[in-house]
């Protein structure tokens, strides 16, 4: 390996580090006003139902393989998330066999209650990085979020 391969190597290391420990720091943000919402869902439900969001229409199978579950194991998950209203089940027109995942109304209004208590949280802090920074980061976001979507657009088909 060349000098300029590690070295980018290297400062495409440090950077993910770097990004990484932003993140926990974010997580433990993003944790914290999620506990403060009603009602209280696991970080398995709500990511059930970020990707049911995401993904209107996902089938079990797409829904557990994005979620790394076995598919019992997400079937249950939405068990839990359609008694309480925020998820339902629905065969799908075209093939009577196959069910899609819906957001409900009150599984909407919920996460959107949830954005709201977040980006208060997250505004908070904000308020103590310099604009410049804070616009910066906002652009460097903006380019990890479309990574990760064509990472997600080019695997197999959910």
């Amino acid at each position: 390996m060349d000098r300029a391969a590690s070295a980018g190597d290297d400062s495409l290391r440090m950077l993910a580090h770097r990004v990484s420990e932003a993140a926990e720091a974010l997580i433990v943000t993003w944790n914290a006003a999620a506990q403060s919402a009603s009602p209280r869902l696991s970080s398995l439900q709500l990511e059930a139902l970020l990707i049911a969001r995401r993904v209107p229409g996902i089938n079990l199978t797409g829904l557990a393989e994005r979620m790394g579950a076995a598919p019992p194991a997400a079937s249950r998950l939405c068990d839990r998330l359609e008694a309480a209203g925020l998820l339902e089940r629905r065969r799908t027109s075209t093939n009577r066999r196959e069910v899609e995942l819906l957001l409900t109304a009150h599984g909407q209004v919920i996460l959107q209650t949830l954005s709201e208590h977040r980006a208060e949280a997250i505004g908070q802090i904000l308020q103590h990085v310099p604009s410049a920074q804070a616009e910066a980061l906002a652009v460097g976001l903006r380019a990890f979020t479309e990574a990760v979507e064509a990472a997600e657009s080019s695997g197999p088909e959910r």
